[in-house]
């Protein structure tokens, strides 16, 4: 008789964040090992996951938070003001929050525990409520495994993402409660337990590294984008450019790099894709004067974005300019699993370069242009002599992503 693992999980809609891409691919892995798997999303909508059962949670619409929560936007939308300032200090969270929480809870109240081994909550971007759902359920807390996939809340984050939010003091103790009531927690990145362990101290004990998992995407008979030449040196950057990821030193860096091989501009390619509302007008007007550089802000479909991820000579990696970046990127399997080499920009203490390993020598500060133009040189050199069988070629990280090594993970705690 298989385990049974129940998972909790925001969404699993995988065009709608990194957090979805990782959790759809974990619930894959836990299928291929043979478990069974049931989900309880919150996407909205229904979606289908092979040889797993998902029910789809519904809004509870006929209850004061969902009166609450559809009056605060009507204000916020007519009078400009945002009430979470005033509103999240006395309850920590918004009324849609609340309510969503409750929804999900109701739900679960429906699931025979004796008939489960565990149950796994899963989330994205700044959004806990599986967590605070099962939280609020002590008949979970034995069996429970929450699965932290980024600091938590922001004042808990390092430097230069962290801020006091409104309501911090009431999240930091959310979350202390989650430390002391799961069994069991889980992260991506061991870096990341380490570092919400100095907060939360009993993450330490209870904590396991699951990094984020391939992903199986069917590629086969997918047409290349109108604007991508394979018989280039295409060196790509996929995914959203927050505030603190900065991509004017890469750009800088690439255009130096262009300047110094003027060959290289006849066939070399510098793609950039996703989001970037902070560094949107600077990254259009570099466009206008670098042919060499692609740019397209808007939101592309995950399937296109895995296809040229596969495809490209380089994939970029690009964090924030910090002293720790203990994330590891929802795309850094994908980066493995394409075996290309990755172009790592950010600290020498991230869980990313610690994978790669400290003698790896594509990397640099995310402004030290003269650095970057020289590791796009050597990049493109190898490029020249390999074409399009320049390789990343790294079992140990492929292994490390894979579902065997994370059988070998759970078999200590199922």
């Amino acid at each position: 008789m298989p385990k049974h693992i129940v998972i909790v999980v925001d969404s699993i809609d995988i065009d709608d964040s990194s957090g979805s891409k990782a959790n759809v691919a974990l619930i894959k892995s836990l299928i291929k090992l043979g478990y069974k798997v049931s989900v309880y999303h919150y996407t909205r909508k229904q979606i289908e996951i092979e040889k797993a059962t998902c029910q789809v949670i519904k809004e509870k619409n006929n209850n004061l938070l969902y009166v609450l929560s559809r009056l605060q936007r009507v204000f916020q939308r007519t009078f400009k003001i945002n009430l979470a300032k005033y509103l999240e200090p006395l309850f920590g969270f918004s009324f849609t929050f609340f309510n969503d929480v409750n929804s999900i809870k109701a739900e679960l109240e429906k699931i025979d525990i004796s008939k489960v081994n565990l149950i796994l909550t899963l989330s994205k971007a700044a959004s806990f409520r599986p967590h605070y759902a099962v939280n609020k359920s002590p008949k979970f807390h034995d069996k429970w495994m929450a699965y932290i996939h980024d600091p938590y809340p922001f004042s808990c984050y390092p430097k230069p993402y962290d801020w006091k939010e409104p309501g911090s003091k009431i999240k930091e103790q959310f979350f202390l409660d989650i430390s002391s009531n799961a069994k069991y927690s889980a992260f991506p990145s061991l870096l990341l337990k380490e570092f919400m362990g100095e907060t939360f101290k009993n993450f330490k004990k209870t904590g396991i590294i699951i990094p984020h998992q391939i992903i199986d995407i069917d590629l086969k008979g997918h047409k290349a984008q109108s604007y991508f030449d394979s018989n280039k040196f295409n060196v790509l950057h996929a995914g959203s450019l927050l505030k603190q990821r900065n991509p004017e030193g890469l750009i800088k860096g690439f255009q130096l790099f262009l300047d110094k091989n003027i060959k290289a501009k006849e066939h070399t390619k510098l793609i950039l894709l996703g989001s970037a509302d902070y560094h949107k007008k600077m990254i259009e007007n570099y466009s206008k004067k670098l042919p060499q550089l692609h740019i397209d802000l808007s939101h592309i479909s995950f399937k296109d974005v895995y296809w040229l991820q596969n495809h490209v000579s380089v994939n970029v990696i690009l964090e924030a300019d910090s002293e720790i970046s203990p994330f590891l990127p929802g795309k850094f399997p994908h980066c493995v699993s394409a075996n290309k080499p990755i172009f790592h920009l950010g600290p020498k203490n991230s869980e990313t370069f610690r994978l790669l390993g400290g003698n790896y020598l594509h990397h640099s500060s995310i402004d030290d242009v003269n650095n970057i133009a020289y590791c796009i040189g050597q990049l493109y050199n190898l490029w020249l002599k390999n074409g399009d069988k320049l390789e990343l070629n790294r079992q140990d990280l492929e292994y490390y992503i894979s579902a065997d090594y994370l059988e070998k993970v759970l078999l200590k705690v199922i």
